[in-house]
């Protein structure tokens, strides 16, 4: 944990609860979670939920996120909802996460336009990165970590970077895909494998600078052995995002691990 940053903790509802749903989470999240300088809470809802949120949360407590995107900011591209129409509602947008590479066919390059759709529209793209089990199993993993990160980030400036998140979210580890358990050490290796691309394209500064999350069935139990991981700057949270006692609890631990240190 780096101390000089803000601890970024994103909850990804992913396909879950209407708008009523949506807004008591929301409510007894607001009751349990208290305000804390050096963590950012951030909440990504469905996309028709998030109006209506932004009306109802503390601005100072909770940020809104996109779970996505259309990279081109206005057409006739009938039932999507672009970066541009997000500017101004959301504070960031999660981009290339594994379910959308898998389920919806997101190319390396359908990402890398998000991204920078993203960024022009003055919303901080989340971007998802992470290995299958048969790439990992074929020892293709830092292959496949190479390839997704250079590419959503071809078209991004030194300066822009700073703008930017990324989320290591190791698809083997996804609870939707029969995960196994990611143990701190795996995840060390990877992290410390991205934070080195990072220099080779932008430079010591800017590779320390950049915020990096872990994500992969993250709960309230196991949260603080992955926040204490050198270079995890913080965690992208699914299915226990939902539940409020088990994700302000997270928070919590998050607070305590930077009150003990």
């Amino acid at each position: 944990m780096n101390l000089r940053k803000k601890t970024l903790i994103i909850a990804n509802w992913k396909m879950h609860l209407n708008t009523h749903q949506a807004s008591l989470l929301v409510h007894r999240l607001d009751e349990r979670i208290q305000v804390h300088r050096d963590i950012e809470v951030v909440l990504a809802p469905s996309m028709l939920s998030l109006q209506p949120l932004s009306q109802q949360i503390n601005h100072r407590k909770f940020k809104l996120a996109a779970q996505n995107g259309y990279a081109t900011d206005e057409g006739a591209y009938t039932g999507e909802v672009s970066f541009a129409m997000l500017s101004g509602l959301v504070t960031y947008a999660i981009v290339g996460h594994s379910a959308r590479r898998i389920y919806f066919n997101e190319t390396l390059e359908v990402v890398r336009d998000k991204v920078q759709a993203a960024v022009r529209n003055d919303i901080m793209p989340v971007i998802c990165i992470g290995e299958t089990k048969q790439e990992r199993d074929a020892g293709e993993g830092r292959q496949v970590l190479h390839d997704q990160l250079t590419t959503a980030l071809m078209n991004i400036t030194s300066r822009e970077l700073e703008r930017v998140v990324l989320a290591y979210e190791p698809v083997w580890a996804i609870s939707t895909f029969d995960g196994i358990i990611a143990k701190p050490d795996d995840i060390e290796k990877s992290i410390a494998y991205i934070r080195m691309q990072l220099r080779e394209l932008y430079g010591e500064k800017a590779a320390e600078n950049m915020y990096i999350l872990y994500g992969g069935s993250v709960n309230d139990h196991d949260v603080r052995s992955y926040l204490e991981v050198p270079g995890v700057d913080g965690a992208l949270v699914g299915a226990a995002s939902l539940n409020y006692h088990q994700f302000s609890a997270m928070i919590d631990a998050a607070y305590r691990m930077r009150t003990e240190a």
